[in-house]
């Protein structure tokens, strides 16, 4: 490989070249060269002061060191456009192209083979290549796009001269497959310009949910870190249990339908119950027959008016146990 050499370089590209056939795309190429050769004469660049790379449907051209860059600028701004548009008013529909072209600087070799390279180069084509630039070609009515490299911007074009509008520049990020590309687009940025994520180019990975391991993204709930750290070790965070039903209080509960028993559960034969379920007949009161002894046919105690109520004074259980209000303390 030579060694590199320093040069201004121009790179013009047909749009939707491939859409074209073989005899329309055969002369789309004979309409890009004489496009481009007399776009170099106007601009005082003759073949001695540049070098050319065919690429089918694009072309390269590397110009001197030592020609004028702002005089290169203000040949591709007025001079190319012109020039497109004579070529097209004379060809059929069909016919007519479009151009996205890029200028750039920087430093390129000649290979064993060859060819032209170096990075320089490289990030020129990605320029050329850029769907911001293919999308402002395609959104606006004129036929040509220029964009320009981040050097071009800082040595040349911000400095004002003559016949290179700075003021119609702006700033833009271009993305590639080895990052984004800064550039400067002459004219508006289209608003459909930003171009997919190319790969290797994805940015930031967004951040994980918190306490989510960095493999996945986390659940929207949350999640807790797992015995190693790293995993998780629940998904999202426990339901809070129901609230238990209200029970109802000890005693007996007519509500319609069967009656509902508030308290503990009673088996066998109980006295003075104050809740709970009763297996067997209950009892109110009298329903029927003589009156138990020591108390009046209306369930009072005799002695007594109705409605106050006074210690029973019941018999021994059948078991022999002494029952409750016997006088005796009975077991509880």
């Amino acid at each position: 490989m030579n060694d590199p050499v320093n040069r201004t370089m121009l790179l013009v590209d047909i749009e939707k070249f491939s859409d074209r056939d073989d005899v329309e795309q055969a002369f789309l190429r004979r309409m890009l060269y004489d496009v481009v050769d007399r776009t170099m004469e106007r601009a005082g660049i003759d073949e001695t002061l540049r070098l050319r790379a065919d690429q089918g449907d694009s072309v390269m051209e590397f110009i001197d060191p030592n020609f004028p860059v702002p005089q290169v600028l203000r040949s591709v701004i007025s001079e190319l456009p012109a020039q497109l548009k004579a070529v097209n008013r004379m060809a059929s529909s069909a016919a007519q192209m479009r151009l996205r072209t890029v200028v750039a600087s920087g430093f390129i070799a000649l290979d064993e083979r060859g060819i032209w390279v170096g990075s320089d180069l490289n990030h020129a084509c990605r320029l050329l290549d850029a769907d911001l630039l293919r999308a402002a070609l395609r959104e606006r009515p004129g036929d040509v796009a220029l964009c320009i490299s981040q050097s071009v911007w800082a040595g040349i074009v911000r400095h004002h001269h003559l016949g290179i509008p700075a003021e119609e520049f702006h700033e833009v990020t271009l993305a590639s497959k080895n990052g984004p590309l800064p550039a400067w687009l002459l004219g508006p940025v289209p608003a459909s310009g930003q171009a997919a994520v190319a790969p290797g180019a994805a940015g930031p990975a967004p951040a994980p949910a918190p306490g989510a391991s960095g493999e996945r993204p986390g659940p929207a709930g949350g999640t807790e870190a797992g015995p190693s750290g790293g995993g998780s070790a629940s998904t999202s965070a426990p339901a809070p249990a129901p609230a238990p039903a209200a029970q109802p209080p000890a005693g007996i509960h007519f509500t319609g339908g069967a009656p509902v028993f508030g308290g503990g559960l009673v088996m066998g034969n109980q006295h003075g119950v104050s809740g709970g379920r009763v297996d067997g007949d209950v009892v109110l009161g009298s329903v029927g027959g003589p009156p138990r002894p020591g108390r009046t046919p209306n369930g009072s105690a005799a002695g007594h008016a109705p409605g106050v109520d006074t210690p029973e004074q019941d018999g021994p259980s059948p078991d022999g146990r002494q029952t409750p209000g016997s006088g005796e303390a009975g077991p509880r």
